[in-house]
């Protein structure tokens, strides 16, 4: 198993992205988290999320079939059923973790050395506020939001296994592959 985590705007997505695409051999596959906002758009149940009830979940909650969950807003839940993830296992496939700091630590300890974890840094947080500038997708506000969350995440990095620092995107790929191959192989 992978576990990813990262500061928004580090490049975690595309270096998971490009793991995924550009090295079959890897095995790599997203688990399939729930929440329990409604569906978006052309999603489907079971293949980008579990779209449950906040009650449904609540219920999953109380009765401890989450690795690790959140509550982002009031009733508006997500989390990583356990029996998801060994169903994605017992298929043969090598489960990625794209979640936040507090999840990723907490899958690492359920898990131990049977999950890599990687925490993708930025070279700085004024890079970081570059990058998210940008972007161009956030408004002034919900930039600062991010580079204060991100400051927060960046003393969680002690707690993962390998960090990779962001400053060269060819550079942190190839480092991150090199890492995960040295796990699975």
């Amino acid at each position: 198993m992978l576990i990813v985590s990262a500061p928004s705007g580090s490049g975690k997505s595309t270096i998971v992205n490009w793991l995924m695409k550009e090295h079959p051999e890897l095995r790599l596959y997203f688990s399939i988290s729930c929440t329990s906002r409604a569906p978006r758009g052309e999603e489907k149940d079971g293949v980008e999320y579990f779209f449950l009830t906040p009650e449904a979940f609540k219920e999953k909650i109380a009765n401890k079939e989450f690795l690790e969950y959140e509550e982002v807003y009031k009733n508006r839940f997500y989390g990583t059923l356990k029996a998801q993830v060994e169903r994605q296992r017992e298929a043969g496939q090598n489960v990625v973790f794209d979640v936040d700091v507090k999840g990723g630590v907490n899958i690492k300890k359920h898990y131990g050395d049977q999950a890599l974890s990687l925490f993708i840094q930025p070279p700085s947080v004024a890079e970081l506020r570059k990058r998210l500038e940008h972007r161009g997708t956030d408004t002034p506000e919900a930039i600062e939001q991010r580079l204060a969350k991100a400051e927060y995440e960046l003393t969680f990095a002690p707690q993962f296994d390998h960090v990779v620092v962001n400053d060269d995107l060819e550079k942190a790929k190839e480092e991150t592959l090199r890492i995960v191959r040295d796990f699975l192989f």
